[in-house]
């Protein structure tokens, strides 16, 4: 058994969400380590995502979600900008293809009102064509505040942040415990390496639940249930004739666990479609299921009849941690401080999926506060 080394403040997890709360510590004064098991960081989620930054439409008004999507949007343009990490504000459109969808679009608009997002446009079908002439819709919502980023660079940027206010990551080192006293938390590590923490933030995405299980002192109540949902995606060979990312409008009456399969571009054009929803058992099913195929092709078809045909190839896949199932509405992020389970210096993180990278900063900006 290895020494016990003394930290201020641990944060578990490098993916995006982990690494800006690292940062917003590290920033406020605290001496900050982020321990991660894989030999990257934002190996997970992270990694395995659309990249976009998100206006903050579609969520419940007043939920968290719709807070700190807009506040994190805000901020992570203003960022992006001043550290130079690529991004570009592109702008989506949220297309009708069924006469309930169109019906549909104006309560679309109501609601990002209401969650701070004014600048949403109606559009008729021939004004969206205008804008993509190979789009097919009966009408369509203009988004121009929605955009793209590189995830990775993002990432980079927190990183860099991080360290230069001394703060470090530990790649390689795996969490198999934490426990809660009154004076500290002990982490205890895979490798047997032991840490006491004042504060200790678990932002393990997919396995982030599994951890709160594993930590003494807490209260299983207080532990949702974790779902994984998969979503594959599928690029494209050739390019793509759109300058926006392209989005099916929801039916109103049919819940979805996710947004349908889009159009989405990188910042280099490269246009790619997904994630589709596939409920799975395990966080470490990411393999594309290539049985998804002609689903995508008719999916994308709705809106962009010209797809040809062996355009599409099996790109990657990604899990969202869910803390909602099959059959729920989508939960709200959970997170959760000591004002509601009890043991000082924890802050766990749940159901931490989309708009997660775009209200990374956002999120991280409450951690600090709640601890």
């Amino acid at each position: 058994m290895q020494d016990v080394e003394q930290v201020d403040a641990l944060v578990i997890g490098a993916g995006v969400v982990g690494l800006a709360v690292a940062r917003a510590l590290a920033l406020s004064g605290r001496e900050v380590m982020v321990l991660e098991r894989e030999s990257a960081i934002g190996t997970g989620t992270s990694s395995r995502n659309s990249e976009v930054i998100h206006a903050g439409i579609y969520y419940p008004p007043g939920s968290l979600k719709a807070r700190l999507c807009v506040q994190g949007r805000n901020a992570l343009y203003a960022y992006c900008a001043e550290r130079g990490v690529g991004h570009r504000r592109c702008g989506k459109l949220i297309v009708a293809t069924t006469p309930s969808q169109l019906a549909g679009l104006p309560t679309i608009l109501d609601k990002a009102r209401r969650n701070g997002v004014p600048d949403l446009e109606l559009l008729s079908a021939e004004q969206a064509r205008r804008l993509e002439p190979d789009l097919h819709c009966l009408g369509a919502v203009h988004s121009p505040s929605t955009g793209i980023v590189d995830s990775h660079g993002l990432m980079l940027a927190y990183q860099g942040d991080l360290e230069h206010a001394g703060g470090l990551v530990a790649l390689h080192t795996a969490v198999e415990r934490l426990a809660v006293s009154a004076q500290c938390i002990e982490v205890r590590c895979t490798d047997g390496t032991r840490l006491l923490a004042r504060s200790v933030v678990n932002a393990a995405g997919l396995f982030a639940c599994e951890l709160a299980r594993r930590t003494e002192g807490l209260d299983p109540a207080h532990v949702p249930r974790a779902w994984y949902a998969k979503g594959n995606y599928f690029t494209m060979t050739g390019r793509a004739p759109f300058s926006h990312l392209v989005y099916p409008a929801p039916e109103p009456d049919r819940h979805l666990a996710g947004l349908g399969v889009h159009l989405t571009l990188d910042l280099g054009g490269q246009a790619r479609f997904g994630p589709d929803v596939q409920w799975t058992d395990s966080p470490d099913d990411l393999a594309v299921d290539l049985s998804r195929a002609d689903d995508f092709y008719a999916e994308v078809r709705r809106y962009w009849p010209g797809l040809p045909e062996g355009a599409l190839q099996p790109g990657y896949a990604g899990i969202r941690p869910k803390i909602s199932g099959p059959q729920d509405a989508a939960a709200d992020f959970m997170i959760q401080g000591p004002a509601v389970h009890g043991l000082p210096g924890l802050v766990n993180l749940f159901g931490i999926e989309s708009p997660g990278l775009t209200s990374s900063l956002a999120i991280a900006d409450r951690v600090v506060s709640l601890l």
